[in-house]
């Protein structure tokens, strides 16, 4: 399951709206961070500052790069990433018989 976090800039900013409604759309889960709340201003910063930032909202997807992260509404992304969340919550069938060495042909 991925991990995705949403950087906002609160409930009138209609594209971080429409950015979590296609989130919520399909089924992807995440943790939203509003960057105008003052317990926010580290979160804020590395928005800004360090990932050079200037639209709302910004999302990254934790994949263990860092480098998975986008600002702005972008529905190829958001498409992008509910296709890697599908194939991650998808499991092949197991055959118990596996398990036991059986050849179950």
């Amino acid at each position: 399951m991925l991990s995705v976090t949403v950087y906002t800039t609160g409930p009138a900013c209609g594209k971080c709206r429409m950015t979590k409604m296609m989130l919520d759309s399909k089924h992807i889960e995440y943790r939203e961070v509003d960057i105008t709340k003052p317990e926010n201003a580290n979160a804020r910063e590395y928005v800004t500052a360090d990932l050079g930032y200037t639209v709302a909202p910004v999302v990254i997807v934790e994949d263990g790069t860092g480098e998975d992260h986008w600002s702005d509404l972008r529905p190829d992304q958001i498409e992008r990433i509910a296709r890697i969340n599908e194939a991650d919550s998808y499991q092949v069938p197991v055959d118990p018989m596996d398990d036991l060495g059986c050849d179950s042909r």
